[in-house]
This record gives structure tokens, sequence and C-alpha cells, in this order.
């Protein structure tokens, strides 16, 4: 009864031709899955016709098409509502699980003391780990007054299978089902970037565990789908950061600091977008 399928897993695609094959290909050959759902944000590169081919030949996948890009918290919502697996795995695209992925993610699960919200390694294609995999709550106001403060990721404990850490990034989530109602799912409010450390949050406040399996490693091909909308992703990126300290911190500072961080913020998003854009002219000028 332990080893029978139960893990809903869910893949919001966008633009994700290049990888959404062998993600799902690795998901319908996986240990545990019972359900798949597939949310497409409007993609025009062929993403949807390989999702459909999936679809034929495995009745446990089932895909919904939104006619717009309603943002990736939404989508995820959407997928979770369309399943009803005692657990729910969270898989971005561009991630590319083993077999046993989820049935050890899930094994971890079981031996945590009351509800859980795991991550895994995070590895890119050349095994180099990803440090959004085990992160600090970003302090905005301590970011002010040091550089130091605005890294934060935390270093991995390999003494540690499973470490707590404040969270974990949202390329891959593994809970159950119970903790996501719970939380209401994702905040719709964010379109991309922090929702994953605002459900990490919300579920620490919850009084859930959130860690990071560390004997798990996943391959994440990063960047996939941000790269056909670049100057998208950085809006919403920094949108979305404002929109976590408001909901968060803002109340802890007065006036002066919020409007400090305001201006952080924005005055880092409009950096990065204009280094998107210069990079842009360069290649237009090749």
């Amino acid at each position: 009864m332990n080893d029978a399928p139960d893990i809903a897993v869910v893949v919001v695609t966008y633009q994700s031709a290049e990888t959404i094959g062998e993600c799902l290909g690795r998901l319908r050959a996986a240990a545990g899955v019972a359900q798949i759902r597939v949310v497409d944000n409007a993609s025009n590169d062929g993403t949807l016709e390989i999702v459909q081919r999936h679809a034929l030949a495995d009745a446990r996948l089932r895909f919904i098409a939104n006619p717009d890009n309603p943002g990736f918290g939404t989508a995820c919502n959407q997928g979770a509502d369309d399943c009803d697996a005692p657990w729910v795995a969270f898989v971005n695209p561009d991630c590319l699980v083993e077999a046993d992925t989820l049935s050890r993610l899930r094994a971890h699960a079981r031996t945590c003391e009351g509800e859980s919200l795991l991550g895994a390694d995070l590895v890119d294609e050349a095994g180099v780990r990803d440090g959004a995999a085990r992160r600090r709550d970003p302090d905005f106001a301590a970011m002010l007054r040091s550089a130091a403060a605005r890294r934060i990721e935390i270093a991995v404990d390999d003494a540690q299978p499973l470490q707590r850490v404040p969270a974990i990034s949202g390329a891959l989530m593994y809970l159950p089902r119970t903790l996501l109602q719970r939380l209401a799912g994702f905040d719709q409010g964010y379109r991309l970037h922090a929702e994953d450390l605002d459900l990490c949050r919300r579920a620490r406040d919850a009084g859930a565990c959130v860690a990071v399996a560390n004997d798990v490693r996943v391959v994440h091909v990063r960047g996939v789908s941000s790269r056909s909308r670049p100057l998208f992703v950085e809006w919403h990126k920094h949108r979305g950061l404002w929109r976590y300290f408001r909901k968060f911190d803002a109340p802890r500072h007065g006036v002066s600091t919020r409007a400090a961080v305001w201006m952080m913020i924005w005055a880092r998003g409009a950096f990065a977008l204009m280094k998107k854009i210069g990079r842009a002219i360069a290649r237009w000028g090749q």
C-alpha cells in the first residue's frame, strides 16, 4: 500500500519545447506517479503539440491550455485543483527527475513530524549545485546596510540527508495536498518569481517543515522558458520581490525604510533591464 501510485505532478509550461518532452518522459517513468497535469500558458513554440503526444500515450496525463498567460502561481493552482492524489509535486518543465526522485521525496516526507514542504538537490547539466535550492528569507532592510545580506543562499550540509531551510526553489516542490489546501495554494498576486519564497514562508508559519533532500539530486536546465521574454521576466521578478516585502516585512518598518527598499528593488530591476536591452541590441548588430 505504501508504494501505490499516490503522487500528482503539476507542470506549468511556457515556451518549453526544448525540454518538456524529456521532462514528461521521465515523469511518466517515475515511481509513485498517479496523475500528471500540464498547464500551458499560451506557448506558441510547439510545446503543446509535444504535451498532446504524451497525453495520447498515457492516460495519467491531462493538460489545460490557457488562452493567455495568467502567471506561474495561478497555473500551479489550476493543475493542483484538477487532480486529487494525496501528494502533490510541482515540477518545472526544465527539471529532469530520476525514476526514484519523487518516491524518495515521499519517503522523506513520511519521516517528518507533521506536514512538510520538500525540495531536491538541484544541479545544472555540469553538476554544479543551484544556490536557489537552499535559501534564507530575503531581508530587504538589511540589504540596504550590507551587500552580504543580499546573498540569501545557504551552504549545503551533506551530513544531513534532509536539511531544514527557510526556503527551497519553486523548480521542484513536494508536499501533501492537505498542506497545499491549508495554504490555499500559491498566492496568485505574483506573476512569476518570489511566489516560491512566499509559499515556503507561509508553510513555516503554518507549522510545516521546509527542507531540502540533499540525497535526492535533480538536473535543472535553468532559464528555458524565460529566454523568450527576458524583459517581461525581469519586470515581474522585481515586482514579485516588492510584493513579498510589502506582504511580510513592510509593516515592521517605517516609511523611510519602505521607500528605500522600493528604490533599491526597482533600481536593481532597472539595471537588470538595461543589461538585457544592451545584450539584445548587441545581438541585433551582429
